[in-house]
């Protein structure tokens, strides 16, 4: 268990560069993963599973200990993305399913890595993973609602329909997640080290799936939904340190939410696109999971050496 442990976090570790590999290679041989493609939602639901069984009641007790501060990283994660996620979809020139595969991923709630890069970026880790277990428990409620506001003026939306996908492949899952971490806490124990290894495999294969099934698309105008993607994540990067800055929140706090609301859990727009809507609906969200854990990194990086700066020069004004 050991070696499946170093495995394990060296390819957690190395996660962006696995996306990309395998993204290449679907693109170069998408005949090699388009037979992923029926299988995104149960991927995605082991993942989410995982996520379940890693989950404690620390993470929600955080919740009740600082309310307003996890109510401000919530209402920055389903404004900020939703909104910015419009407006590239309505003033730029893409197909309708681009703009609502755009409009997609910018509603869904926060994904787990963020909670990562804000401990690697020594912001609020506790906070990160409060905002992100309320924005996941309140998907099924609020990304179906915020979709059908916003996407309305490209495609009928089924709210309903998405209600029940999030339900399936988020909620039931956790719960699942939890439920086995309860009865069997020796034994999820003993399995925690190999997690990051099913979730990079699992979103490996969605990525890749996504752009086996739309090659022709992606070569066509893959360029101009990377820089939509490149944009989308960087303005909700810093759109969401300010917000954080405008309630007068620590730094770390800041740190926290800022990388909470800039990394989506684009597996979730994928598989939904898949599900719903049209393969090209899922591009965006594909290539938001390759861009965001490169850029999470770079920003992480940024806010650590930030910090150390800034305890650098407190040494320095003390001694």
């Amino acid at each position: 268990m050991n070696t499946l442990g170093k495995i394990s976090n060296f390819v957690g570790n190395t996660f962006a560069i696995w996306v990309l590999l395998f993204g290449a290679l679907a693109f170069f041989a998408p005949s090699a993963f388009t037979w992923i493609a029926p299988y995104i939602v149960p991927l995605l639901g082991i993942v989410m599973f995982g996520m379940g069984l890693t989950l404690s009641a620390n993470d929600f007790k955080e919740v009740f200990k600082r309310p307003l501060d996890v109510l401000i990283g919530v209402v920055a994660q389903f404004l900020i993305m939703p909104l910015v996620a419009f407006l590239l979809a309505y003033f730029l020139p893409v197909s309708r399913e681009v703009a609502l595969g755009i409009i997609l991923v910018g509603c869904c709630p926060g994904g787990t890595a963020s909670n990562v890069m804000t401990y690697l970026a020594k912001g609020d880790t506790a906070l990160s993973v409060a905002v992100t277990s309320v924005s996941t428990i309140l998907a099924p409620i609020l990304t179906p609602s915020l979709i059908l506001l916003l996407a309305g003026k490209w495609l009928s939306v089924s709210a309903a329909a998405l209600f029940w996908s999030i339900v399936k492949v988020v909620l039931i899952p956790i719960v699942l997640g939890l439920i086995a971490q309860a009865l069997f806490q020796k034994q999820v124990k003993a399995c925690i080290p190999a997690l990051p290894l099913v979730s990079v495999i699992a979103i490996v294969a969605i990525v890749a799936a996504v752009v086996g099934q739309n090659q022709a698309a992606i070569a066509k105008s893959g360029l101009l939904i990377f820089l939509i993607v490149v944009a989308h994540n960087g303005l909700g990067l810093l759109l969401g340190y300010w917000f954080a800055k405008l309630f007068r929140l620590s730094p770390p706090k800041q740190k926290a939410i800022s990388i909470e609301v800039g990394m989506q859990n684009s597996g979730l727009g994928a598989a939904l696109a898949t599900a719903h809507f049209s393969p090209l609906a899922a591009v965006p969200s594909a290539i938001f999971s390759v861009w965001h854990n490169i850029s999470g990194p770079m920003v992480a990086t940024y806010f650590r050496k930030q910090a150390d700066r800034h305890a650098a020069d407190e040494q320095t004004i003390s001694a």
